[in-house]
């Protein structure tokens, strides 16, 4: 008996680990394709040519060029790069600039974001669409508003359609662009309706994949029921409500060949849940190199960006309770210039006991998971989170708020979770006075030693790869695949 063909897969991202990377959606993109290829899926991912991906990939060969994707000449290039299988969407005047996919380098959105990631959704859809003969995809699986026109593109232009699925991984970002770009971006007056690409007298990219596409995934199953609420819905939650069949939560995972405490390159001593106790030499070396006071205090540590989402400016009300109990303040991050700020100058007032380092490095980010004792998230809202499975795979116990994807990795140390032995970490209500309650219960438990280690191992012993994640994603594509050839 001959085996089944690989499903094919076109992902389409605008971003991407380890090339280009602004949040958590490069890590998914990045590490979704190894995770499905044990599932019988081959990904191909359709990603814009930053100067990073062209210069990374290797084997290219050109599968399709054009002279005029909006404003000029561009090409499709195949290629591999580390063990990633890409096609990068070739156009300098587009895609070869500094800063980052988004914005320049002075923090300002490149204004023609609409026909940059417009032409994302055109050429997926052309590939969708069967135009490279050689490829064609059975699935096409569209990532965030930068991808969400290709289910557009694909409706109101080609004949061939794959089955569509498109990914929410932050509803806050929606990518609205004045209706009067519609003809500039290819798309035929008829799509322009309360059906198709309008979303309040705007062109919606991420409403268009909400609408257009067969179905639709968010990162986690909290979270999918909580974006069809008037709360957490962005004025979309009637849309997703009216979708509510064809809309499921698949949690995120973690690569766990980048975030393994017994390989990890990155952290001064190696350690796993049967070999716990080298962890201690992360802490030391984490406090000397923040300079921390070398004492037994809990250290709580914070990767975030720092916004009002993510419920920084809530730490930053109940610092004092936590520096009363003596315990200590690490934080890695950037974002809000008043919470940086507000971070830095509580560093500056409580040296030894508050540190903190404004931007990202990647080398810290693992050393403060490896070496702080607790890690605080008390987000508002939160798709999934990865920094709370970086969390339980190190044996730093996650702090986070009950919301989204912090819900649903983390179990809170109540009494029948500590008895029954079951408890990774602690969770709370996002409000000031919950959080200064969690900090409080957080140092009770650091005073038990005997229960702290005891939840440190479960935190180190649960699940967070991408390998349940990814057999839920190939179950999908099967299921939408077996429902089209009805």
């Amino acid at each position: 008996m001959t085996a089944a063909a690989p499903i094919l897969v076109l992902s389409v991202v605008s971003e991407m680990f380890p090339f280009v990377k602004t949040g958590g959606l490069a890590d998914v993109t990045g590490a979704l394709p190894g995770a499905l290829a044990p599932e019988n899926v081959r990904t191909v991912t359709l990603i814009p040519g930053y100067p990073a991906v062209l210069a990374a990939l290797r084997e290219p060969i050109v599968v399709l060029e054009t002279p005029d994707l909006f404003g000029g000449p561009a090409r499709l290039i195949h290629g591999r790069a580390k063990t990633l299988e890409l096609i990068a969407i070739d156009a300098p005047h587009l895609y070869d600039r500094p800063g980052n996919p988004y914005m320049s380098a002075d923090g300002r959105d490149w204004p023609d974001n609409a026909i940059r990631f417009g032409a994302l959704g055109l050429m997926a859809a052309r590939l969708g669409a069967g135009e490279v003969a050689a490829f064609r995809p059975d699935v096409l699986h569209a990532h965030d508003w930068q991808a969400g026109l290709a289910a557009a593109y694909l409706r109101y232009r080609f004949e061939r359609r794959p089955r569509t699925v498109m990914t929410v991984h932050n509803l806050a970002f929606q990518g609205l662009f004045p209706a009067s770009l519609l003809s500039g971006l290819a798309l035929p007056p008829q799509g322009y309706s309360i059906d198709g690409v309008e979303f309040h007298g705007e062109i919606g990219f991420l409403k268009a994949g909400l609408a257009l596409s067969d179905w639709i995934t968010t990162v986690s199953p909290t979270y999918a029921a909580e974006i069809r609420t008037r709360e957490f819905g962005m004025g979309l939650d009637g849309l997703l409500r009216g979708r509510t069949e064809r809309l499921s939560g698949i949690l995120n995972g973690i690569d766990d060949t980048v975030w393994n405490p017994s390989r990890d390159p990155l952290i001064a001593a190696n350690f796993d849940a049967r070999r716990i106790a080298p962890r201690i030499a992360n802490r030391a070396v984490l406090k000397r190199r923040m300079n921390l006071a070398a004492d037994d205090a809990l250290l709580f540590g914070v990767v975030s960006r720092l916004s009002w989402q993510k419920g920084l400016d809530m730490l930053v009300e109940v610092l004092p309770t936590l520096l009363a109990t003596g315990s200590q303040l690490v934080v890695l991050g950037s974002g809000e210039r008043n919470l940086q700020q507000a971070f830095l100058d509580a560093a500056r007032i409580h040296p030894g006991r508050v540190a903190c380092v404004i931007g990202y490095d990647e080398e810290l980010a693992h050393l403060i998971q490896a070496g702080a004792d607790a890690l605080l998230m008390p987000s508002r809202y939160e798709p999934c989170g990865l920094s709370q499975m970086c969390a339980l795979r190190y044996g730093t116990l996650p702090v986070v708020s009950h919301v989204g994807g912090l819900a649903d990795t983390v179990i809170d140390c109540n009494d029948m979770a500590i008895a029954e032995g079951v408890g990774t970490g602690i969770q709370f209500t996002p409000t000031i006075g919950m959080l200064e309650a969690a900090v409080l219960r957080t140092t009770a438990m650091w005073r038990n030693g005997r229960v702290w280690r005891r939840v440190q191992r479960n935190a180190m012993r649960a699940d967070v790869s991408w390998r349940r994640s990814a057999r839920r994603y190939a179950q999908l594509y099967r299921d939408l695949l077996a429902e089209w050839r009805k």
